[in-house]
């Protein structure tokens, strides 16, 4: 019986001379005038194919073989032998191939070799069986693997906060409302209902009279105030889950879902906090690396000349650590024009975090301790009240790609600094007990994982990392 093998497995040269049984889709075929076809066939497990040589001689060549065109599906039994082309360690020669699913010439819309990502994006249940949607799912695959090989071997909890929450971590209000009233929409089904509407009518200081959760509730933001609870309890814990925003941009550079890693750590500061962060994009980036190598080479080659250099430069530098103040101070020594001013008091933007990360430093830059009105309420204040123990880290080419901070663990502080944000601090009386009982130092971060795959890739587009992406009038597949 032959064994079954993946288009990966086939490729390697120990399987030379083993019976196998390949499974997936046919990319290309070609006939030579010998009376004989050679037929790419990829299943996802790689990047690069493995060719099929299917002799005239086979029974099912005129009705199967010479039948297949891009996108049909085949099962092909077959001997695995030293290929003779370059660039390729193995070929199979088929001794049976079986037809499973047609692709009609004249609708299968992937076709050409190159399509736009803007096309791609309209057949996005399609679009992994591209060259480079094919390549970003597995990088993907081997980030989120190396996230929690890196934290459980760290010792960390693996943590699963909920999606449906009451409380808005940011502050920001650009929420998803989940309500199972009927809202403008039911009635008029033209209009989308505003994610800003709440829904009425309202029964006591919170209740929604007849609502799900009796009390307005929403898609989250972040899972960090939920895992700060935990963490408070275990010691270190991590989220690694969906979250949501409703804010209605449709640039390059956002999602209205997305996926976050935030570790918590009990018994931690801002430096501890800095130094999990920096040791974490080292790991990630290295595995990536390692594991992806044939995909990261056509990134490097097709979509960013720089990015596998980019990396092995993170990889082997040290990241500055300066203070707000002091980044502030070299902005503005810096000679430059930058369209947004630079003053103190004022967040950086993207054209300063890469002046700082690509002219200035020419490595990544973790900046910390900011100024408290720019920041929200959680975060711990410092000594001097003018700034919090915040940090982000900068890479080039992005800028911020992890946030975070050292937690306020202070009860008469973190209630003063919800109401100087607008927030009730009844609202997080759960949050707030954790100041009440056993309070202790604490710290931790986030990381967007599509912002750090399309910072790994060098894609333009954020909707191109994310198998299904979630936009402004979009969310069809």
């Amino acid at each position: 019986m032959p064994e079954k093998l993946s288009v990966a497995q086939a490729r390697r040269e120990e399987v030379i001379g083993r019976e196998v049984l390949l499974q997936g889709w046919v990319r290309t075929r070609r006939d030579s005038k010998a009376g004989f076809s050679f037929i790419e066939l990829n299943d996802g497990s790689s990047f690069g194919n493995i060719q099929v040589v299917a002799p005239g001689e086979l029974e099912e060549y005129e009705s199967v073989v010479k039948r297949l065109t891009a996108g049909c599906s085949v099962e092909v039994e077959g001997l695995v032998r030293e290929s003779p082309g370059k660039g390729q360690a193995t070929e199979v020669e088929a001794r049976r191939v079986v037809l499973l699913g047609t692709a009609d010439t004249e609708t299968y819309p992937l076709q050409k070799k190159r399509h736009s990502f803007e096309f791609l994006r309209t057949i996005a249940h399609l679009r992994g069986r591209t060259n480079t949607f094919g390549a970003v799912a597995r990088v993907r695959n081997c980030v989120s693997r190396s996230i929690h090989q890196f934290f459980q071997e760290d010792g960390f909890l693996y943590l699963h906060t909920p999606i449906i929450t009451a409380s808005d971590c940011e502050g920001a209000g650009e929420l998803f409302r989940v309500t199972t009233l009927p809202t403008a929409g039911d009635q008029q089904s033209a209009e989308r209902p505003s994610s800003g509407e709440p829904p009425v009518p309202r029964d006591g200081a919170h209740g929604l009279a007849g609502d799900f959760f009796d009390r307005p509730t929403y898609l989250t933001v972040s899972g960090q105030l939920e895992a700060e609870t935990f963490a408070c309890g275990l010691g270190k814990v991590y989220t690694f889950g969906p979250t949501f925003r409703a804010e209605n941009s449709n640039t390059s550079r956002h999602l209205a879902e997305f996926w976050m890693v935030e570790p918590e750590m009990a018994f931690c500061d801002l430096e501890g906090d800095m130094q999990l962060a920096e040791r974490m994009l080292k790991r990630i980036f290295s595995d990536v690396l390692e594991q992806c190598a044939e995909d990261m080479e056509f990134f490097n080659l097709r979509i960013d000349k720089t990015t596998i250099d980019t990396l092995r430069g993170i990889i082997e530098a040290e990241f500055v650590r300066l203070p707000y103040t002091k980044v502030i101070e070299v902005l503005e020594a810096s000679g430059r024009e930058f369209d947004f001013p630079v003053r103190w008091g004022a967040d950086l933007q993207s054209e300063h975090e890469r002046y700082l990360t690509e002219e200035h430093f020419k490595r990544p830059v973790i900046v910390h301790d900011y100024p408290r009105a720019i920041k929200p309420f959680y975060m711990r204040v410092n000594d001097d009240e003018k700034t919090v123990r915040a940090m982000d880290v900068l890479v080039p080419k992005v800028g911020e790609i992890i946030g975070g901070s050292q937690r306020e663990e202070r009860l008469d502080v973190l209630t003063a600094r919800m109401t100087e944000q607008g927030l009730d601090p009844e609202s997080y009386w759960w949050y707030l007990d954790l100041r009440r009982y056993g309070t202790v130092p604490h710290a931790g971060f986030g990381l967007g994982l599509e912002r750090c795959i399309q910072f790994i890739t060098g894609l333009g587009n954020i909707r191109d990392v994310i198998p299904f992406p979630r936009t402004p009038g979009s969310a069809e597949f």
